[in-house]
């Protein structure tokens, strides 16, 4: 009887702690968007998601060049975050013939180069807190 207790409290434990590492929120906020017009569009990746599918996918309008999402119950882990200013509204990044982008974009990390952005270079960890992201276009 006493080790029936014993496994069910460390069963309850066990389900407890998974439960909670799953409640991490990553909070983006680009900082500094050209105009209001239009909203942000966010997508939070893994290493394996990265430009394919997100996790997550979020739109938020922008208040004097501020925009702000939070992406919740996220599991530990490493992510990384891209985001794009839908000046248009029009729910995709626009681009030039050439190939160049009409509408501002960025990344965790901040790390920007030409071409598109590089998953090694926007990584970050979410462990047992939660996290909070600057943006910047």
């Amino acid at each position: 009887m006493k080790l029936l207790i014993n496994l069910t409290i460390i069963a309850i434990l066990f389900i407890v702690g998974s439960i909670s590492a799953q409640n991490n929120t990553i909070t983006a906020t680009v900082i500094n968007a050209s105009s209001d017009a239009g909203k942000v569009s966010y997508a939070l990746y893994t290493k394996d998601t990265f430009m394919k599918k997100p996790l997550q996918a979020k739109n938020s309008k922008i208040k004097g060049g501020k925009s702000i999402v939070s992406f919740e119950n996220v599991p530990e882990g490493e992510y990384a975050i891209i985001c794009y200013h839908d000046k248009n509204d029009n729910d995709r990044m626009d681009f030039e013939p050439s190939g160049m982008p009409l509408e501002d974009y960025g990344a965790s990390n901040n790390v920007m180069r030409f071409g598109p952005p590089q998953y090694n270079d926007a990584k970050f960890v979410v462990s047992d807190k939660d996290v909070s992201l600057e943006i910047k276009f």
